[in-house]
């Protein structure tokens, strides 16, 4: 964890301090942590082949946190590997946890319950990224494609293709989104092709960001700005013309997931 306020009001220069992890635990022993999501009461890890919630009491208490529960993603019997769980997003309003895998798959689970309510199809390699605005669920892909669905619907209703478009493509990274968010007006995504912003509607590139990265794995909207990460040496804050307001160095050579936390600010 790294000072949010810092990182969005940065002043002149950063401290070295708000350089600093403040806080670390091992979630499993040589087990990698896809992705996160935060809730009131669960810090929330996608892992490989399950989803595990730990309460933030016992992370505020301990340095060795005791897990509080598991959720095991649907494998074939006759499946080699576990998928990794690459996204994880909430619904708050319906407590719904949606689940973004590595077999193409985006899976819904009550979050009290934990039980599997729903399993979409329509992408055709990985799942890397989710992100949810009332009924509208997006999904970006290893398959190069944006896929907006309406959540009343069984099926996708729109998808964009943003390798296919000049000004963000970027062959010598390839056609993979790696991430996507949604505003009431915007959308935006990131991967091999630059990141950059999308008006909603119209589904028309606004911004192509000009970034010194290999890869968007991580971007989000906060307030009117944009934050977002990669295969780049910094965590940038933009705003929607493209300009940089803050460029955090990291010490990971690629930031995969971020999330943030308002009281206390923390990112």
């Amino acid at each position: 964890m790294s000072c949010l306020q810092k990182t969005l009001s940065p002043g002149d220069n950063l401290s070295s301090s708000s350089k600093q992890v403040e806080y670390h635990f091992t979630a499993k022993q040589d087990v990698q942590v896809c992705s996160m999501v935060t809730t009131e009461k669960f810090l929330i890890t996608g892992m490989v082949g399950e989803i595990v919630g730990w309460n933030w009491k016992s992370i505020k208490s301990s340095t060795n946190p005791r897990l509080d529960w598991e959720i095991q993603i649907p494998t074939p019997k006759d499946a080699l590997e576990k998928p990794d769980v690459n996204s994880l997003i909430f619904d708050k309003t319906k407590g719904l946890l949606y689940a973004g895998c590595g077999d193409d798959k985006i899976y819904v689970f009550n979050l009290e319950s934990r039980q599997l309510l729903r399993t979409m199809e329509g992408h055709e390699d990985f799942v890397h990224c989710l992100h949810n605005l009332g009924n509208i669920l997006a999904s970006a892909s290893e398959d190069g494609l944006v896929k907006l669905w309406d959540l009343r619907q069984k099926e996708p209703t729109k998808s964009i293709q943003p390798h296919l478009k000049q000004e963000v493509a970027r062959p010598a990274l390839g056609k993979w989104v790696g991430t996507v968010a949604l505003s009431e007006d915007w959308l935006l995504c990131g991967g091999g092709p630059r990141l950059s912003l999308w008006h909603l509607r119209t589904l028309d590139v606004t911004t192509a960001f000009n970034l010194d990265d290999n890869g968007i794995h991580v971007a989000m909207f906060y307030d009117d700005r944009v934050m977002a990460g990669g295969a780049s040496p910094h965590f940038y804050h933009l705003n929607y013309s493209g300009d940089v307001y803050a460029q955090v160095p990291s010490s990971s050579t690629t930031i995969y997931s971020a999330v943030y936390q308002e009281l206390p600010h923390k990112v």
